[in-house]
């Protein structure tokens, strides 16, 4: 029996309410961790966190929203980390390992607009300001709408809806999954088809961290691990290994199951949004990595290396 559990996460209202799906995940699998005071909720705030001003994506390094909470791990301070995947670099610190995977939410990105008739990309008005902090979102709506104006918009989900409602921006794009998980699913617009805006790589799944070395603690963990959520993202973040954009590349990924058949597309797209590349391959699931690498290896070739830009 575990005498404690302390679960790390971000501190945005979101992070918070994602530690506490994970939570009660475990607790379903083991219903002596609801006792009260069995399971802490630490909030630690993270670089990408304090950071409220410019673009993430000209800061080097990786792990924004991770490095600090994975330090409070192996440092012992805690026992697991939460993550949206999405946030995750493809490299981990040694000695930790994501263990689990739970069940994936809806995988799309949602426009919302501060005119309800505004239904799809295409419906915003000629010229309109739209708020995002995503290279990706910003590259694909440059491609699709080069007329739009965008600006770097930061913060949670509360303050760029707030920034939507106050008429400070047009419009914005949040994920699904993120509305979902904070009741917020009325403010959505529209929701928008992976046609329209390819996801990010793990969007809308949520991981569990821990130290490998702690087996009570993985043993517990992997008892809630989604096996086909977990296989999509494992071949999701194959990908992007390979792909190794810059920190300013935009790329998307989404893999998905049907019983045995493994499907991934891959996107990859000037951050200018003058050209976008698209590839997609079915397989065998038992083949779902090396068809991921196959996919990136595609699109790397296609794109050539002045693709990628470095100046991060």
């Amino acid at each position: 029996m575990i005498k404690k559990l302390r679960i790390a996460t971000r501190g945005s209202p979101l992070a918070i309410a994602q530690a506490k799906i994970a939570r009660d995940a475990l607790i379903s699998v083991d219903t002596r961790l609801a006792k009260p005071g069995l399971i802490d909720i630490i909030p630690i705030q993270t670089t990408g966190d304090k950071m409220q001003r410019g673009s993430l994506a000209k800061v080097s390094g990786k792990g924004l929203f991770t490095k600090e909470i994975e330090d409070a791990l192996l440092e012992d301070r805690v026992d697991i980390a939460v993550h949206s995947m999405k946030d995750m670099p493809t490299a981990l610190p040694p000695g930790l390992g994501v263990v689990a995977v739970l069940p994936r939410e809806d995988t799309r990105d949602a426009l919302i607009s501060n005119n309800n008739k505004v239904k799809s990309i295409e419906d915003l008005p000629m010229g309109a300001c739209v708020g995002t902090a995503s290279l990706r979102r910003s590259a694909i709506l440059k491609n699709k709408r080069p007329d739009i104006k965008i600006t770097n918009l930061r913060g949670n989900i509360q303050t760029r809806l707030k920034k939507v409602e106050s008429g400070d921006v047009d419009a914005t794009f949040l994920a699904v999954a993120g509305l979902k998980r904070l009741g917020l699913l009325e403010k959505m617009t529209a929701i928008l088809d992976f046609k329209e805006m390819l996801p990010a790589v793990g969007q809308g799944a949520l991981g569990i961290e821990c130290r490998k070395s702690n087996s009570k603690i993985c043993e517990l963990v992997d008892l809630v691990n989604h096996k086909e959520t977990y296989t999509c993202v494992q071949a999701e973040r194959a990908f992007l290994t390979v792909m190794d954009g810059s920190c300013r590349t935009p790329i998307g990924g989404l893999a998905t199951l049907d019983g045995s058949i493994f499907t991934i597309t891959g996107l990859v797209i000037r951050p200018d949004g003058s050209e976008a590349i698209y590839r997609k391959r079915q397989g065998d699931l038992g083949n779902s990595m090396e068809i991921a690498r196959a996919v990136a290896a595609d699109l790397k070739s296609t794109a050539g290396p002045g693709f990628f830009t470095e100046d991060c």
